[in-house]
């Protein structure tokens, strides 16, 4: 195996930090590697945002679901799905008048271009944690970010086609925090397909969740109320306040984001 697949093998979330600072040029290597990452178009529809500031992390990490880490992490980024920035160039370039001239109607970013910008943010963030872990900085991915949209855009300043899709925060992991072991992933051959999906069938899901069962829950250690691993996971994510709130916040931003559409 070589060294960037060994690399991407053993990665996993840091949440404990120590307490040694990364170089600024060791920030600046990992901001430049997300700006190589694939982008759609070459557009690069995304923006990143450096949070130094102690009282900004310290609210953050009150408002991503209440995870002190975030405020204690060296290093913290917002990737946002940017699309202002293209809606303001094409105003001042002149397509609004273009358009009136051929008799159209100017097009604003709609559901479509944030799912594109929300694309190119996202695989700058991993452009970013791959390169960090290149130089021995862990880094954990914080979707909370996406809650609380009113909040995140004032604290931000974030016009309307710009969307905090993700935050990462990163930092050199505590020494007895180096070889824990790692989390079970499914197997491949229930999420690798050839030319189309394919729906699992109860024996493939019985098989597809034993490992977790047996590292996770082998003391029956499930949500109150719930007596298998489907059950436990509906009520602690897929119908949690916090995924409620998500989805709100993300309706918000998408009224916002389409608010103009012609």
């Amino acid at each position: 195996m070589n060294g960037t697949l060994k690399l991407i093998d053993n990665r996993r979330s840091i949440r404990t930090y120590g307490e040694k600072e990364i170089p600024r040029d060791f920030k600046d290597r990992i901001i430049e590697a997300a700006m190589r990452a694939p982008t759609a178009g070459n557009m690069m529809l995304y923006s990143m945002i450096e949070v130094d500031e102690l009282w900004m992390k310290d609210k953050l990490a009150v408002s991503c679901d209440n995870q002190p880490f975030i405020a204690k992490a060296p290093f913290v980024m917002l990737f946002v799905a940017d699309y202002q920035r293209w809606n303001d160039y094409f105003i001042l370039s002149g397509v609004p008048e273009l358009i009136e001239n051929r008799e159209e109607s100017m097009r604003h970013p709609e559901e479509g271009d944030m799912l594109l910008a929300c694309n190119d943010a996202l695989i700058a963030a991993q452009t970013a944690v791959i390169a960090a872990e290149s130089m021995g900085i862990g880094s954990c991915y914080i979707g909370d970010i996406m809650e609380n949209y009113e909040f995140h855009r004032e604290l931000f300043d974030l016009p309307d086609y710009a969307f905090p899709v993700t935050l990462l925060c990163f930092g050199y992991p505590k020494e007895e925090k180096v070889n824990v072991k790692r989390k079970t992933r499914f197997g491949r051959e229930f999420v690798h397909f050839r030319n189309k999906y394919r729906r699992l069938s109860p024996d493939e899901f019985n098989r597809m969740y034993k490992p977790m069962e047996e590292s996770l829950f082998s003391a029956g250690r499930y949500i109150e109320g719930a007596s298998n691993i489907g059950q436990h996971f509906y009520l602690r994510k897929h119908s949690s306040s916090f995924m409620k709130e998500m989805n709100r916040s993300v309706r918000a931003a998408m009224k916002a984001w389409s608010k103009n559409e012609s």
